[in-house]
This record gives structure tokens, C-alpha cells and sequence, in this order.
């Protein structure tokens, strides 16, 4: 039977994911199980090719049940994210690198080495960033989160090794539209900045209009996701990383391409009332290049247009 995983199944990359797997396949080739684990999941149309697995990936119970037969592809999304590691470092610590390990030693124990795809994140560079980023500049994790997905990293890297897995580590940039009010994120604003204009409510950014940061739509980002199990990932080199393509756009640059969708309306429904900190953190981006990862199929959006389309898509 061919089977996939997909831990944080029920976040807002993880939905758009498995109702991929189950409309598209991997890799050209039905699925006869898509396992989907996480402490909630969606209600929806039922599938019967559907396994849900509730609770934490930490739990030990929760990988054995999600595990209990034999998988051809992990998709690892599940995460504690950056500011809820940082005020529960012991839970951080369970959730984003012990439960790792533990994913890891399971699938070792496999007869064939499967994908895995690991979400990691732009957080493995830290705060202090050069003027343009690309494949080879130094990480320095600012946060726990930073650096327990770039201790995963290396852990996938060396399980991908010894023959355990196939692996491929994916660096996410900011993924939008998260639907909702972002559940305390910061980053919120990215997204509700797609939902509201949409809508026709007022915005307020946080943020200076020529603020700059990396932007992805959840449909590209899951395209790359998706293409990351496809290709032969030996060809990402010892590291078994990609730094994921974004589109770097200002935020004046993304109203722009908004007005141009939903009407030129959008653009008075905007104020910037721009926080330091805020600033400092996600609208202070330089250029990000990625010739390696684009060469071998891994692309953003394309557009600001493309992005605005893509971001808010069914």
C-alpha cells in the first residue's frame, strides 16, 4: 500500500497539504492512506483513505499509532512556533526536537527508507542578516525554535546519511494567507493584510510601507513541499537543505498588487503605524537568492499578482 504521513495535518499549511495528497497523489501515484496526526484536526468531507492520529507528536503513543505500519513518505510539519518555544522552552524542546529524534529512530527502523520532507524555517538565520541572503550564509538562530528546526536539520542530514531516510530539509519564509486572527502570531498582519482588504475592512500594519519581507502563498509553498518528495534528494548535497524560493516585496508593493485584484479602494484602507520591534523582525528583509534551489525545480509565486492570487485561493 502506499502510504504518507503528515504531522501538524490540521495547521494552515498542513490542510492545504493533505487535500493535495488526496486529490493529486505523490509523485504521479494514488495514495491508499494519507495519515494525518496533530492535536486537532478539521472536520470535512470524510475520506476513507483518511487516518486520523490525535495528539502530540511528542507523545510517544501518537508517533507508534501514526507509525504502526510502514510509511513511503513523511511530510513533518508539526512545530511549537517561535514564541511559544521561547515562554515553554521544556515543551519546545519535546515538541520540536525530541519528537524529531524519535521520528527519526522509527523510521530507521523500516524495511525502505522513506521521504521526508522537513518544514524548517528562516529562523536558522537569526536577526542580524547580511545585505542579501543565499544558500551559503552562516546561520545564527536568535530563538529556541531557530535552533532546534537547525538541529534538526543536521539530524535529517546525517539519518539521510546512514541510509535511514531520504531526506529534505525546506527553509520556510513567510507563508501567507493564514486565514483567522493569526492566534497571537505577530506575523499575523501578513496575512490578515490579504483577508481584510479582500473584505473591504480597514488594515493597520504594523509596519512601514517600504517595510520588506520574503512572501510565499500557501499554494506555492505547498508545491515545493510536495516537490521535495519527488526529486532525488542525494542532489541537495550533504546538508540535504533548500532554502525555499519567496518573492522579496515590500509591504506597499503587495497592497499594490491587492488594490489591482480587488479594486483600487484597497489602498485608502490602509495605515502604517509602524512598531520597531515589529519592524525589526518581519519587514527588514534584504534581497534572498536562491539560484541552487531553483535549478533543481523549487519555485515562489512568481509575481505579486501571482502571490495575492494564490494566497487567499480555495
Amino acid at each position: 500500500m502506499n502510504r504518507v504521513l503528515v504531522t501538524g495535518a490540521g495547521g494552515f499549511i498542513g490542510r492545504v497539504l493533505v487535500q493535495r495528497l488526496l486529490e493529486e497523489g505523490l509523485n504521479g501515484q494514488r495514495l491508499d492512506r494519507v495519515i494525518v496526526a496533530d492535536l486537532k484536526l478539521p472536520d470535512g468531507p470524510h475520506d476513507p483513505r483518511l487516518q486520523p492520529v490525535l495528539g502530540s507528536i511528542a507523545d510517544p503513543h501518537v508517533l507508534g499509532q501514526a507509525l504502526a505500519e510502514p510509511v513511503n513518505a513523511v511530510f513533518h510539519l508539526a512545530s511549537l512556533p517561535g514564541g511559544a518555544a521561547e515562554k515553554d522552552p521544556e515543551l519546545g524542546r519535546r515538541v520540536n526536537l525530541e519528537a524529531t529524534l524519535h521520528l527519526l529512530d522509527m523510521l530507521r527502523q523500516q524495511s525502505t527508507a522513506p521521504k521526508l520532507v522537513f518544514a524548517s524555517t528562516i529562523a536558522v538565520y537569526g536577526e542580524s542578516l547580511p545585505d542579501v541572503v543565499d544558500e551559503l550564509t552562516p546561520t545564527a538562530p536568535a530563538l529556541s525554535y531557530g535552533a532546534h528546526k537547525l538541529a534538526s536539520e543536521i539530524l535529517m542530514a546525517d539519518a539521510a546519511r546512514r541510509g535511514w531516510v531520504q531526506a529534505c530539509s525546506l527553509r520556510l519564509p513567510g507563508v501567507v494567507a493564514r486565514p483567522g486572527d493569526g492566534e497571537g502570531l505577530i506575523s499575523a498582519f501578513m496575512s490578515q493584510l490579504f483577508w481584510k482588504l479582500r473584505a473591504g475592512q480597514p488594515v493597520v500594519l504594523p509596519v512601514s510601507a517600504d517595510g520588506a519581507a520574503w512572501w510565499i502563498s500557501v499554494g506555492a509553498c505547498v508545491d515545493n513541499l510536495l516537490h521535495g518528495a519527488s526529486i532525488d534528494t542525494s542532489a541537495l548535497g550533504p546538508r540535504r537543505m533548500v532554502q525555499m524560493p519567496a518573492l522579496h516585496l515590500t509591504m506597499a508593493e503587495v497592497v499594490q498588487a491587492i488594490a489591482r485584484a480587488h479594486g483600487p479602494e484597497c489602498l485608502k484602507r490602509v495605515r502604517y503605524d509602524p512598531q520597531p520591534a515589529v519592524q525589526r523582525l518581519f519587514a527588514s528583509y534584504p534581497p534572498l537568492r536562491t539560484p541552487m534551489a531553483e535549478a533543481l525545480g523549487f519555485r515562489h509565486d512568481g509575481s505579486a499578482d501571482s502571490l495575492t492570487q494564490r494566497a487567499t485561493a480555495p
